[in-house]
């Protein structure tokens, strides 16, 4: 390992001083190192948990919260182990993390980016979380990040896809291990094309916010290497509840296709403002008129009900994947709560056992440690198959999900069904991709 990486990993420290006045380096291992945010000293360690408990992604937020706290109980030998079985790693044992027992705190961070900071600051000022992770937007993702990277404690993101999180606004204590927006594009392009041929009018609708800019500018460049026209760009306020008067001028704009960048509860009403206005029984150009959701989720197809069926999307996971990773996940949840995971489920308790599993392996809770140990990380066995924690930029490269609304559910959580798990290759880019340019991950801070 370079001095360079040890530097940037805040495990190179300055040690003894020679006579001509010129430092040493002196190299800490992750036992040894100096002192760090919130080291526990006791039996227990806190982890912080900041989810949507309000605002237009609270459903998100209320499983995010199911899954950690079945996280946590499988980390404390509790249950039925969930993914602590068939995870690659074999270093969590149910025992706790470095044999504490994990405690934790929560947050709300009402999906504003100033509320979701209060909330974390708070948790790690006033009750010694050591990570904080969770939130269902990108604008909050970020702004957290950027504060976990100031205090000195690890952010393990919940529900992020903008590009920006490990794009030009990375950090070196943050990981996202739910996918991005370039993916959704690179794996629903050819699918779109397939369906609906590769001369498209598309007009998008577009959450005024980090993850709406870069949802739209990666489908947009995705569908328009393929062939398709965009029309119109209309960007939406975050707050918005009803869309009308965002649909009506799609009606004369020449589109035969709608591409709905808008996630949780905004996408549930602007889905059901189209389908009021007709779109979905419009022809145009001489086609039906089609609708696309770049991100989708269950528990959005559930507040959108019928509207949904034969739109297509992508998502991160679904818990009707057959892996024994993913079985084995659904299998706990349902059990503890009687209803399968959603993806945001999924992503939160799979980011809290992938930071335990670094502590365990580093043999500390030293974040510069876990650094270390997550990055360039190759694991299996948590769902959508063998996945890469880059180091270049914290960013988990895995399979994607292209998904579409059932036509004929068999209950109210079978609303979506996958119509192709596009591998990881195919949705991999360089870390210095023009999308994801301008950031610096800069060092590890440890903190105190």
């Amino acid at each position: 390992m370079s001095k360079t990486d040890l530097s940037r990993r805040g495990l190179l420290r300055t040690g003894a001083v020679t006579s001509a006045g010129l430092a040493l380096p002196t190299i800490f291992t992750a036992q040894s190192a100096s002192a760090f945010t919130n080291d526990p000293t006791g039996g227990t360690v806190t982890l912080g948990f900041n989810v949507p408990q309000t605002g237009p992604y609270a459903d998100e937020g209320a499983d995010e919260l199911r899954a950690y706290q079945l996280a946590v109980e499988h980390l404390n030998g509790e249950g039925d182990g969930g993914m602590l079985n068939t995870f690659s790693s074999k270093a969590l044992e149910g025992s706790g993390i470095l044999g504490k027992k994990v405690e934790y705190v929560t947050g709300d961070t009402q999906t504003k980016s100033d509320a979701a900071r209060a909330s974390a600051k708070s948790m790690i000022e006033k009750d010694g979380a050591i990570m904080i992770t969770g939130g269902s937007s990108s604008g909050v993702a970020i702004a957290v990040q950027g504060l976990c990277q100031e205090a000195g404690v690890i952010f393990m993101a919940g529900l992020t896809h903008s590009n920006d999180t490990t794009g030009k606004d990375k950090k070196a204590n943050g990981f996202r291990h739910f996918f991005n927006a370039y993916m959704s594009g690179a794996a629903l392009a050819p699918v779109l094309k397939n369906l609906y041929g590769d001369d498209r009018k598309a007009y998008h609708l577009t959450a005024d916010y980090t993850w709406g800019w870069t949802q739209e500018e990666s489908i947009k460049a995705a569908t328009e290497a393929l062939g398709w026209e965009t029309v119109n760009t209309v960007k939406t306020p975050l707050a918005a509840t009803d869309f009308s008067s965002y649909i009506a001028p799609v009606l004369n704009s020449g589109a035969d296709v709608l591409v709905l960048n808008h996630y949780g509860g905004n996408m549930v009403n602007s889905l059901t403002n189209a389908v009021q206005f007709g779109l979905r029984e419009k022809e145009v150009n001489g086609r039906n008129f089609e609708i696309v959701v770049p991100l989708y989720s269950r528990l959005m197809a559930k507040g959108a009900g019928a509207n949904v069926k034969g739109i297509h999307g992508s998502t991160n996971w679904h818990w009707s994947l057959q892996d024994e990773g993913s079985k084995a996940f659904v299998r706990s949840f349902g059990t503890k709560y009687g209803f399968p995971p959603s993806q945001a489920a999924h992503t939160c308790y799979v980011q809290t056992l992938l930071y335990a599993d670094a502590v365990q392996r580093a043999g500390s809770f030293n974040p510069c440690a876990v650094v270390e140990a997550l990055e360039d990380f190759e694991f299996d066995g948590m769902g959508n198959g063998k996945t890469l924690y880059r180091g270049a930029d914290h960013q988990c490269f895995k399979d994607v999900l292209v998904v579409r609304g059932k036509e004929n559910p068999t209950s109210e959580f079978d609303l979506l069904e996958v119509v192709e798990v596009t591998p990881r290759e195919q949705v991999e880019y360089a870390a210095d991709h023009p999308m994801f340019a301008g950031g610096n991950l800069g060092s590890c801070n440890p903190g105190a």
